[in-house]
């Protein structure tokens, strides 16, 4: 039934409900390997007991507790166990029901237990549709036994380790046929979409089978809690992308139409922004250019008004400059015309007082001329009427002056002036002067030397 590329979708439904299957059959040992130490360890049980229930498999995979010893022994079932017990000779059980102890003789007796709780069975049903291709159909049945005095007689609840598994085979290929068979009048499209139909033909399969049709037929004792089918995969996986194209193209054809309206509600959006944005900024900048031409012409008008201020300032400074330096040309001619008068007076005067020097030096050198020439004659009389004693007397008060300042002698010359005539006249004097001083001359050398 399988085309093209494996499919691991089927692979892997498969694997895990072979796995939850291998699990529950894993607990069910776990459970039985707990539950024995557990019997080995309750109290009232011999050495030799304890020894046996340790070490040796439980009669079934219900935990029961079997108490006393040899042909006193008594089986403690639990209360979700069903229990029938028989004894040899007896054509009617002793005891049956459910969670019921009793007395167990092993010479004679014989008991079965089996699990009371909610059975469920799992399901994969590889069937064919009408269109001739392969469905893995997954469920489950969940069962429970109703009526146990049927049930024991009519099923098989021999196996130690899981009384329920031949049961459960039995109404797994039961619900796989009925499964089957539903599937094979219904197309592909009606097996994906609707699975009610294939609930309804399993549940009513299994309920008769189990419950009875009615009367005075029972069935197998049994009751069926619920049905349930979870998944039906295509075990093609061509098919299964065939299947699923029109509508994966018609999501893509409806996305895509949804992503362009919203790519033109989106750029719809956007160029409104964009004209709000633009518009915004032409604004901004009229605006700018409003108060930039305002504030600009509000400089020109300041510059202009300082500019007039400055060249009507400059204007007057220059007036005034003008009639300053006019004030001191005039100031100035007026200066000069002064200096040239009073230079004119002063070259007058002084023409006029060159003059009046002239004549006062001219009367100045007469005088002084006049006063030499009467100065020269004092003298001259003066000299005329000195007398050698005179002189004489002057020079001896003199003499001790000169002989403080002359050197000291280091020879002594004496020079006798002779008196007489000689002094009786000035040249006799002058004479004996000059003796002295040339006596004098030689010590003066000598001193010096």
């Amino acid at each position: 039934m399988n085309d093209g590329p494996k499919n691991s979708y089927l692979d892997q439904v498969v694997a895990q409900q072979a796995q939850l299957e291998s699990d529950l059959k894993v607990q069910n040992r776990r459970k039985l390997a707990m539950n024995a130490p557990a019997q080995a360890l309750a109290p009232g049980r011999g050495r030799a007991q304890l020894a046996e229930t340790a070490f040796s498999p439980p009669p079934n995979a219900v935990e029961v507790r079997v108490t006393g010893f040899w042909r006193w022994k008594t089986v403690v079932v639990p209360p979700n166990a069903f229990v029938v017990h028989t004894r040899k000779g007896k054509a009617d059980p002793l005891h049956i029901g459910l969670g019921v102890s009793f007395s167990f003789n092993p010479a004679s007796d014989s008991y079965l237990v089996v699990p009371g709780a909610m059975q469920t069975i799992l399901i994969n049903a590889y069937c064919i549709c009408k269109e001739l291709q392969g469905l893995l159909v997954q469920g489950y049945v969940q069962w429970i036994i109703q009526d146990f005095g049927t049930a024991y007689k009519k099923l098989d609840f021999g196996d130690a380790d899981d009384p329920m598994r031949l049961v459960n085979l039995q109404l797994r290929e039961q619900a796989e046929a009925a499964i089957k068979d539903k599937v094979a009048t219904m197309s592909i499209r009606d097996v994906l979409s609707d699975k009610q139909p294939i609930m309804e033909e399993l549940t009513s399969r299994l309920r008769a089978l189990t419950e009875g049709s009615g009367g005075a037929d029972k069935g197998l004792g049994l009751r069926i809690v619920g049905v349930q089918v979870k998944e039906a995969v295509v075990s093609s996986s061509r098919l299964w992308e065939n299947l699923q194209k029109p509508y994966r193209s018609e999501q893509a054809r409806i996305a895509r139409l949804a992503e362009l309206e919203a790519e033109e509600q989106i750029g719809d959006r956007e160029q409104a922004a964009a004209r709000r944005r633009e518009e915004s900024s032409l604004e901004n900048e009229r605006n700018l250019a409003v108060v930039r031409a305002r504030n600009e012409s509000e400089v020109f008008d300041r510059e202009s008004k300082e500019k007039l201020r400055r060249a009507k300032l400059d204007h007057d400074t220059l007036l005034e400059r003008t009639t300053l330096e006019k004030t001191r040309a005039a100031a100035e001619a007026e200066t000069e015309r002064a200096k040239v008068k009073e230079l004119l007076t002063v070259q007058k005067l002084k023409r006029e007082g060159e003059l009046l020097d002239l004549e006062e030096r001219k009367g100045a050198a007469l005088a002084i001329a006049k006063r030499q020439l009467e100065i020269d004659e004092a003298r001259q009389e003066i000299d005329n009427s000195v007398s050698a004693g005179s002189i004489q007397a002057r020079l001896v008060a003199s003499l001790p002056m000169v002989v403080e300042k002359l050197p000291k002698p280091n020879e002594l010359h004496s020079v006798n002036i002779g008196g007489g005539g000689e002094l009786a006249s000035l040249a006799g004097v002058v004479a004996q002067l000059k003796a002295l001083v040339g006596a004098l001359s030689p010590a003066e050398k000598n001193g010096k030397a």
